[in-house]
């Protein structure tokens, strides 16, 4: 019989929290279990496996993630939208990093089509909008926003920046502006 008080949702939750502790990788029903003081077994009742766990991590964050994001682009365009776009991702990834972590778990592709990752996609789009890209141009300006937003914080994050002057924060809102320049200056086809 499950245990009173366990469901998906509240199991996810505090993996969620175990990923920004321990590290994404680190979460596996047996550790979550240790977590919420009871027998792996009683987890069974609510989630398949430590790989679902994990799934239903990524979503959370993708979700959580997505509506911080959606607010912080509310109301601006060209280098406003992508500063509060990446400021978003940012924060998210300071305050969360297990589940930041997650946010980029490889799905399947259903998993994936029902995800919170299409808003991530509409938001870059969103802020794409005002620096009048080409249709066809758009997704390779997506990717080269996401590559270099996480990019940095992945290397931030390691500590890949640490051992040189000038301080990393201080980089990022170079990083933006060049961003912002790349847009601006979109290489015609």
């Amino acid at each position: 019989m499950a245990r009173a008080g366990l469901n998906a949702q509240r199991l996810t939750t505090a993996g969620a929290e175990l990923a920004d502790e321990i590290g994404f990788d680190q979460v596996t029903v047996s550790a979550l279990a240790r977590r919420v003081g009871v027998a792996v077994a009683s987890l069974y009742a609510h989630v398949r496996g430590s790989d679902d766990l994990r799934t239903r991590i990524a979503l959370l964050a993708l979700a959580e993630l997505a509506d911080r994001a959606a607010d912080a682009v509310a109301g601006r365009s060209a280098r406003d939208a992508l500063a509060g776009l990446a400021g978003a991702y940012r924060d998210y990834a300071r305050e969360h990093p297990g589940r930041y972590a997650a946010a980029r778990l490889r799905l399947d592709p259903a998993t994936a089509a029902a995800s919170a990752g299409d808003r991530h996609t509409r938001l870059l789009r969103a802020v794409l909008h005002g620096y009048r890209l080409p249709e066809q141009e758009q997704t390779h300006a997506v990717r080269l926003i996401g590559a270099t937003i996480h990019g940095y914080l992945d290397l931030a994050a390691a500590g890949g920046f640490s051992h040189s002057a000038p301080d990393p924060q201080d980089s990022w809102p170079r990083i933006l502006d060049a961003l912002d320049a790349s847009l601006r200056h979109w290489p015609a086809d």
